[in-house]
């Protein structure tokens, strides 16, 4: 690819936004063209955000709505705002990646009860493509909408799937994720106000998360049969990263190898032979993985880390980008983390 990709992204003063920004300005077939904030409208890109005032954008001026013309938009948006913005973009010709869960479940009635609104274009959800390249990688593609994962299903499904590769025999899988707290996003809350977070974890949304059925449908979709999940996520007291144990009953095998076979071709997953843990992963597109079989109890454990806004939003969402325009999935993305 010789020409230049035009890039808008929608909600840049957001984690997920700067996290794109941050590897999109050094990314050799990229020229953002756009960067919108409705409540940073005017002001100038290092006035908002000083961690670019020595980049080549420090006086990029933010706008609320587009000024210049763009081939791809990545919308960090509220899952409402994308809903609606989706159609328009699609309707005027453009790429889209949307990093809200407004496209991720195909089925429309889930969203009144996971995310408290009806989903009104069916047709769309039907033509999303569910972001995740390790297992639609061929679809991705060939779409024009890319529905990017979020950061738990990433981390688990990445870990189930060499299982179903293999016909899993089970009826339910239980998952407990551990998440940094940016995860929640920029604004502020309560539960995640400084004296209320450091030294402290919880466990939240215990009897309905909208990342349930997100993964249950994906899990539908490869096996043609529904596996019900236990999800129990955890806010811990670290800005970023993830780590996530999946359970899973059946026969022994030797998961080493499964997995080791399942993804050695995968750029941005490794299997390693040791539990794993987040610093490895900080600021990278990559998920580490651990596989073990404990014969005492016949259970599979996997451990799964990423980091929540690299391959869990951001970062994948760039991979997606690559993948859609014909470029190595790899192209701009960084080859090695932030330590420590």
């Amino acid at each position: 690819m010789e020409q230049t990709l035009r890039v808008t992204l929608y909600g840049v003063t957001g984690y997920t936004g700067i996290e794109l920004l941050r590897v999109l300005i050094n990314h050799p077939y990229v020229k953002i063209t756009n960067l919108i904030s409705k409540s940073s409208a005017g002001k100038r890109l290092g006035q908002e955000l000083p961690l670019f005032e020595n980049s080549c954008l420090a006086n990029f001026k933010l706008t609320s709505e587009p000024e210049e013309d763009f081939d791809i938009a990545f919308l960090c948006l509220p899952h409402e705002i994308s809903l609606n913005l989706v159609p328009q973009l699609l309707d005027k010709g453009k790429k889209v990646i949307d990093l809200s869960g407004a496209y991720r479940i195909k089925d429309p009635s889930v969203y009144p009860y996971f995310y408290g609104f009806n989903h009104g274009f069916p047709n769309l959800l039907e033509k999303a493509v569910y972001g995740l390249p390790e297992l639609f990688r061929r679809k991705i593609k060939n779409t024009s909408l890319v529905a990017n994962p979020g950061c738990y299903p990433t981390a688990s499904l990445l870990a189930i799937y060499p299982l179903l590769k293999e016909h899993l025999d089970t009826e339910s899988i239980i998952i407990h994720a551990l998440s940094g707290v940016s995860g929640a996003g920029r604004k502020t809350s309560r539960h995640f106000h400084f004296p209320e977070i450091a030294e402290n974890l919880f466990p939240y949304a215990v009897e309905a998360h909208r990342h349930v059925p997100e993964i249950e449908s994906i899990l539908e979709n490869i096996l043609s049969k529904r596996i019900k999940i236990r999800f129990t996520p955890t806010v811990i007291p670290v800005s970023r990263g993830m780590l996530v144990t999946v359970y899973v009953k059946l026969r022994e095998i030797d998961l080493m190898e499964l997995f080791f076979q399942t993804y050695k071709e995968e750029p941005f997953v490794r299997v390693i032979q040791t539990p794993p843990q987040t610093r490895w992963v900080l600021g990278t597109n990559y998920c580490f993985i651990y596989p073990y079989y404990d014969r005492r109890t016949s259970t599979a454990v996997i451990f799964s880390a990423i980091d929540n806004l690299g391959k869990g939003a951001s970062l994948q969402a760039v991979q997606n980008m690559n993948l859609i325009i014909g470029l190595d999935e790899r192209e701009g993305l960084p080859i090695s983390g932030i330590f420590p």
